[in-house]
């Protein structure tokens, strides 16, 4: 177990730096400048602050959001401290989710805002602003929820591969079946004849 939640940690650490490490570039080559076309006009870094949720939602209300993400990181944990046996899918969801909630944490906790520089639309459809945090959180979310239905892989019976072959197969049979004639023959008899030295009849 203690292995598991390390490679949790290990995923989210991760996810963490990639994170907070595109903020600082977005901060240093994005802000105050015009929207920087990537594919087009499909996808541009667009440099903005959020003060709301992800994707812009409750921006300007002042609400301490940064309170979901400290209760998103606790669940999470909790859950897997709980089921230390989900699936490698579900771990790599979970430490998307905790990754992403932790580094946009860490915006709103420092400066109170959260940095989002990543558009995607095409025309005038545009999917609100986001960052690396928001994809983490959001892939996350989507992966947990296709593998939430699907059983856990079994695991074999410990003394699956101690068990030693099955009695009463074919070759076990043969054997048997020699070693009863052996019995049944039990210790050989007198020759017919007087005895070693005379003629056999």
């Amino acid at each position: 177990m203690k292995r598991g939640i390390l490679g949790l940690l290990a995923l989210a650490a991760a996810v963490v730096a990639g994170d907070q490490w595109t903020k600082r570039w977005a901060v240093e080559t994005l802000a105050g400048r015009f929207p920087v076309n990537v594919l087009g006009e499909v996808v541009r870094f667009t440099y903005t602050r959020n003060s709301g949720v992800a994707f812009g939602l409750g921006a300007g209300t002042h609400f301490p959001y940064y309170i979901f993400s400290i209760v998103a990181a606790i669940a999470i944990v909790v859950l897997y401290v709980r089921r230390p046996d989900q699936s490698r899918w579900r771990r790599l969801a979970l430490a998307l989710i905790l990754g992403g909630a932790i580094g946009n944490l860490i915006d709103r906790v420092r400066v109170g805002e959260v940095v989002d520089f990543i558009e995607v639309g095409i025309g005038r459809w545009h999917w609100p602003v986001f960052n690396v945090a928001d994809s983490a959180v959001s892939i996350g979310v989507v992966l947990f929820a296709l593998n939430w239905s699907r059983p856990e892989p079994a695991a074999p019976p410990a003394d699956a591969d101690a068990a030693g072959p099955e009695v009463g197969g074919a070759g076990g049979s043969e054997s048997s079946a020699a070693g009863a004639g052996v019995e049944r023959g039990g210790a050989a008899g007198p020759l017919p004849g007087d005895g070693a030295g005379q003629p056999l009849a």
